[in-house]
């Protein structure tokens, strides 16, 4: 677990497409995270998917296949079902996982794991690099008022949890099985009983996040309150042991909500597309009203064509420009997060592409 990157970014593990986009070519994403639904059966206290709300369209199973073969025929490494949908409420999320494997596409899974059906892990958990379960307590009782859903809910997902574990041991599966903690500061509770539960479980990892936001603040996000939290977040990684880490992702969590750049370069490596098969720069500019940001619908046109078009490019090229201001136009601490700061130090040469370790790390190619 030493080679899991949790906190950071794999970019210099990409030389060879950091160069071209450095030349100023045009170049497929490394990694694109998208859902195959908006659908989801939780309603999370922290959920931004609530602020994403664009115009649905139809996941199909034709529409999902025809994006995993164009993403694998241009040259897209990864494919993260995470985005602001749960994936397992799409009939279609089993094939999909096996098809982009076959395809020679890297696969995972974020998902809360309520619909996750047992009897299929068998199927999938070889096709898939991780599956990551969101879960945001230990306790059904607490489960239940942070992930707003029946308590019921969390017996089912423990067991798939053990089940996962009992496969990938059985197998010898090299499927990396995580969980996934969103923090915020009414949560605090939770933690050591996480950290806890995930070894007891015999999960690979515990990941501890903070919890994004957008630039009005509608979820409420209070960043200066987690610097009260470190002690028992590093209680907490005492747990980790050689074969059970657990991280918090401190780069985030410690940054005050706070951007160091101002304009957005990680969309051509990292790309998202919503559950309604919207196709924009990055989920915080998934809901209708950055519409000036949307480049098309994958239900509607290929992603080979959209990535083929001048509008993808318009579109990428306006977010890089002083045209856009990464600090007050979007959310907080994103996806492309640690890759914007590693690219904007490169960009304005703070920074090299000679900096390599030998050894890649683990699931290079989700960056």
């Amino acid at each position: 677990m030493t080679e899991l990157v949790l906190d950071g970014h794999k970019l210099l593990w990409h030389k060879e497409r950091l160069s071209a986009w450095m030349r100023g070519e045009r170049i497929a994403p490394i990694t694109i995270d998208c859902a195959l639904t908006r659908s989801c059966t939780y309603n999370c206290v922290y959920c931004y998917g609530k602020l994403q709300a664009n115009d649905e369209k139809r996941m199909t199973k034709d529409v999902i296949f025809r994006f995993l073969d164009d993403a694998a025929d241009i040259g897209v490494k990864a494919i993260s079902f995470v985005s602001d949908g749960e994936s397992t409420c799409s009939p279609h999320l089993y094939d999909a996982v096996i098809k982009g494997k076959s395809n020679g596409l890297d696969m995972a899974l974020g998902t809360n794991g309520y619909l996750l059906k047992d009897e299929r892990l068998e199927e999938i958990l070889p096709a898939l690099t991780y599956l990551r379960f969101n879960i945001s307590a230990a306790t059904p009782d607490r489960y239940s008022q942070i992930m707003g859903c029946s308590e019921e809910y969390f017996g089912k997902v423990i067991n798939t949890i053990k089940e996962c574990v009992r496969i990938k041991k059985k197998k010898n599966l090299s499927v990396t099985l995580g969980l996934q903690m969103v923090l915020l500061d009414q949560f605090k509770d939770q933690i050591i009983p996480l950290a806890r539960l995930g070894k007891e479980l015999g999960a690979d990892y515990l990941v501890i996040k903070h919890c994004s936001d957008d630039e009005n603040g509608s979820l409420g996000v209070e960043y200066d309150k987690y610097f009260q939290l470190v002690d028992v977040l590093k209680e907490a990684e005492e747990f980790s042991t050689d074969n059970y880490l657990v991280k918090a992702k401190w780069s985030k969590i410690l940054s005050e909500g706070k951007r160091n750049y101002s304009r957005c370069f990680g969309p051509p490596f990292i790309m998202q597309f919503s559950g309604s098969g919207l196709v924009a720069p990055c989920g915080m500019l998934f809901n209708e009203k950055y519409k000036k940001y949307h480049i098309g619908n994958i239900a509607e046109t290929s992603f080979k064509k959209l990535w083929q078009s001048e509008r993808y490019w318009e579109v990428l090229d306006l977010v890089a420009s002083d045209k856009f201001d990464a600090c007050t136009m979007c959310g907080s601490l994103c996806l492309q997060h640690k890759v914007n700061e590693f690219l904007w130090n490169l960009k304005y040469n703070k920074t090299s592409l000679e900096d390599l370790e030998a050894k890649a790390p683990m699931h290079v190619n989700f960056i």
